[in-house]
């Protein structure tokens, strides 16, 4: 277990490098910072400091002057943090924290294992069955995994001190070869038989992921990617009954990427992804979808980033000022200094819900990737915003 978390830090931001010299106190002053934001109290935020803290284990206490501790697939610096918040209107944001436990140990089978035993002991702190994982874990953790990555885990902050937990698996742990078939089976294993047949089509299934702890309704949720998408295509891949809305899901797809509203451009760079998350057995269809766009790829800094995310947000009845205030809590940078802080923009569809918007905000612990000095054409238009 790594040190006690002090509370909560001076105004840090940039300087925070040199006030912590460590990668766990660096993105434990964010987390608090954020969780000023989103008005969690005092109490709750520092215990979710020290749970990030814990976590992360011992690359906590890596020195910051090193080198990421492992090429992280999870963000482009190689930080095994990202930060997001959960939009909806009426009501302040949702904070969420994704991080990968075994971060330093290129080691898949360590990686693996560290993971496990981080959702264990909040599984024993907290009281909850991880049932869903024990059915997958052979599944998902064979003797000589590929891909990469193992686990991550994602922990939704709530008041009480107490967060939802969400395991994020890798379906290529048996091979590429074999990326369907271990989707299809990790999800008849949690009773959706029909599930996989379901889905639309799609280039890759880059995550499978399961919820633990008190869920009022736990979810089993594929991740697809789609390369090359326009707005039209986007339009035709939810699931869910009832769907919800070809028009609604083709204009944030064109809002988030910056194409004119009516044209047929593609995604040219990183491709989209959905997320068809499922909770009854009965039917096989999904009953949530989730459209992510990697704004970063289609902006030139994050000042255009932003804006994009302002205009989502007021376009369903969101103060942007939430999201201002954030970006602030993460970094003190000039946002038209860099691009990636803002990562991916979503658009949530859960049955009798309003739409949720998440926006995910990396850490930048290692670097801020310089701002991009040419788009594709098709974005030039956009990028003015």
């Amino acid at each position: 277990m790594s040190a006690a978390f002090s509370g909560f830090p001076p105004d840090g931001h940039g300087e925070s490098r040199t006030q912590t010299g460590l990668l766990g106190g660096f993105a434990a002053e964010q987390l608090l910072r954020l969780c000023e934001v989103v008005e969690l109290s005092h109490a709750d935020a520092t215990a979710y400091a020290q749970l990030l803290n814990d976590a992360l284990g011992p690359v906590a206490e890596r020195s910051l002057t090193l080198p990421p501790p492992s090429r992280s697939f999870l963000s482009d610096d190689h930080t095994p943090v990202e930060f997001s918040l959960a939009f909806l209107p009426g009501t302040g944001p949702g904070l969420r924290v994704l991080l990968e436990p075994g971060a330093g140990n290129d080691d898949l089978v360590e990686n693996g294992r560290i993971g496990l035993d981080a959702i264990r002991t909040m599984a024993d702190r907290w009281g909850f069955a991880t049932d869903p994982l024990d059915r997958v874990e052979d599944l998902f953790f064979p003797t000589s995994p590929e891909g990469p990555l193992a686990l991550w885990c994602a922990l939704e902050l709530r008041p009480g001190g107490v967060p939802r937990v969400k395991a994020y698996l890798n379906p290529a742990a048996n091979g590429r070869d074999r990326i369907a078939e271990t989707v299809g089976e990790g999800l008849a294993r949690l009773g959706h038989r029909r599930a996989f047949d379901g889905l639309p089509p799609a280039d890759a299934y880059p995550f499978f992921s399961v919820d633990l702890g008190d869920w009022e309704a736990p979810r089993a949720k594929v991740y697809l990617t789609h390369h090359g998408m326009s707005a039209t295509e986007a339009g035709t891949l939810p699931r869910m009954s009832p769907h919800p809305g070809r028009e609604r899901v083709e204009e944030f797809f064109r809002t988030a990427g910056g194409f004119p509203a009516g044209g047929a451009e593609r995604l040219s760079g990183r491709p989209a992804l959905t997320c068809h998350s499922f909770t009854e057995t009965a039917t096989g269809l999904p009953s949530g979808f989730t459209l992510h766009i990697p704004v970063r790829d289609y902006v030139r800094h994050d000042g255009q980033a932003r804006e994009r995310a302002v205009a989502v947000l007021r376009r369903y009845g969101i103060d942007g000022g939430w999201l201002d205030r954030a970006l602030t809590a993460v970094t003190s940078r000039r946002l038209a200094d860099g691009v990636g802080l803002i990562a991916y923009l979503a658009l949530v569809h859960e049955p009798h819900r309003p739409p949720r918007v998440t926006v995910y905000v990396s850490s930048e612990a290692y670097q801020v990737r310089p701002p991009l000095q040419a788009l594709p054409s098709h974005e030039r238009a956009g990028a003015a915003l």
